[in-house]
């Protein structure tokens, strides 16, 4: 047995929505993402509800091998939801969601801690900076507020 130190990158985001927690909440989910982000597509979903829901379980493809996400939290109740996600050999992340109202819209802190299990995940968690994170969630936080008002996806030829 080996046991070693992680290498780890944690980062945390707070997105500016401009609808309540009730109506972003249900968007947090491998289905209903598909209506606002752009090249969002899971392979498939598990699902006794169709939507997300705790042991929720689905499969997106990444650049660096197929990623099995699975809901551990999902409480609509308190706007709160988690996912672990793991890239086989590469890496394994925790995302925390948590929604707070915030005048007639609300925060969105987004929290993703990727820990490398691999030599891929050294290199994915070396990339994984404050820097790039921010812009990451700076145009998830675009899209889905484009899609709060617009009831549209946004696209390169709607993002102006």
């Amino acid at each position: 047995m080996r046991i070693t130190k992680p290498n780890r990158a944690t980062h945390t985001y707070r997105q500016k929505l401009h609808a309540p927690p009730a109506r972003v909440f249900p968007l947090l989910c491998p289905v209903r993402e598909a209506e606002w982000a752009e090249g969002w597509l899971p392979e498939f979903v598990i699902s006794s509800s169709g939507v997300a829901e705790r042991d929720c379980v689905f499969v997106t493809p990444e650049k660096l091998g197929e990623a099995i996400w699975y809901v551990t939290r999902h409480e609509s109740a308190r706007s709160f939801v988690e996912m672990l996600k793991i890239v086989p050999g590469v890496t394994a992340c925790r995302l925390e969601i948590q929604l707070s109202k915030n005048g007639d819209g609300c925060f969105a802190d987004v929290t993703y801690s990727h820990t490398s299990i691999g030599s891929a995940g050294d290199e994915f968690v070396a990339k994984f900076t404050a820097d790039y994170y921010q812009r990451f969630m700076q145009a998830w936080e675009k899209e889905l507020n484009h899609f709060l008002k617009t009831g549209t996806r946004l696209t390169d030829h709607t993002a102006a």
